[in-house]
């Protein structure tokens, strides 16, 4: 059955709906503590991008079994381009996730993507994920995804990346205590938060930093939705 724009609409305000419902539930989060992890990594994943875009060298990324991650980079940017890598990580999941959102209109595309996500999970423990809990989740999660588009049926498939596509989105919604905060622990250690390094390179303090991420953030999951609302009828006379 070839979707409508009402039916991706439908699909991913369940997903959205079904998110939210069950974060709220006593074992929730452990329910989606894959999902989590996976919108972790788009986090520090967008970190070490924007470092690559702004010329600087990625070197490696972590991700850790208590949720948490890290994108170390090297060189030596201005205070445009640390602002440009610190926000890197906080709107990388919402970006990943509206542009899953707006590639994800047919089942052939589903599972496209499915094969893509896969293949670049594995790229990525080749060239950046350098500890043992990291590799070996992202490598499972790599084979999971490729099985599903090979097996999975068209609507299993599809709501599978709606899922995961409504936890990249509201990824910012989880971690709305981090954009507020001007310190972070990783692993045990203290680190700045990407709010606090946003404002060390400009102006303004972290808060007004972390609110203006969330709000950019909050646009491009609505204009996701706008993006696949079933077009208005003109009704002629």
């Amino acid at each position: 059955m070839t979707p409508t724009p009402s039916s991706d609409l439908f699909g991913l305000l369940l997903a959205v709906a079904t998110i939210i419902v069950v974060w709220q539930l006593p074992y929730g989060p452990q329910v989606l503590y894959p999902l989590s992890l996976l919108a972790t990594f788009a986090h520090e994943l967008g970190h070490g991008l924007a470092a690559l875009l702004a010329g600087e060298e990625f070197e490696y990324l972590l991700l850790h079994a208590d949720g948490s991650g890290l994108a170390a980079w090297r060189g030596d940017p201005g205070r445009l381009a640390r602002a440009a890598i610190a926000s890197g990580g906080l709107l990388g999941p919402s970006i990943a996730g509206v542009s899953l959102l707006l590639l994800a209109r047919s089942p052939r595309r589903v599972r496209v993507l499915l094969v893509v996500l896969a293949a670049g999970l594995a790229l990525s423990v080749l060239m950046w994920v350098r500890n043992l809990f990291g590799i070996a989740f992202l490598l499972a999660t790599a084979a999971v995804l490729a099985a599903g588009a090979r097996w999975l049926g068209d609507v299993a498939a599809s709501f599978g990346l709606r899922l995961l596509t409504a936890v990249l989105c509201l990824s910012w919604f989880r971690d709305l205590d981090y954009m507020f905060s001007a310190r972070a622990v990783v692993a045990g250690v203290v680190h700045p938060s990407d709010s606090a390094v946003i404002a060390d390179a400009l102006w303004l303090p972290y808060w007004f930093w972390g609110a203006l991420v969330g709000a950019l953030s909050l646009a491009l999951l609505l204009f996701g939705l706008w993006a696949v609302a079933p077009p208005k009828r003109s009704d002629s006379a």
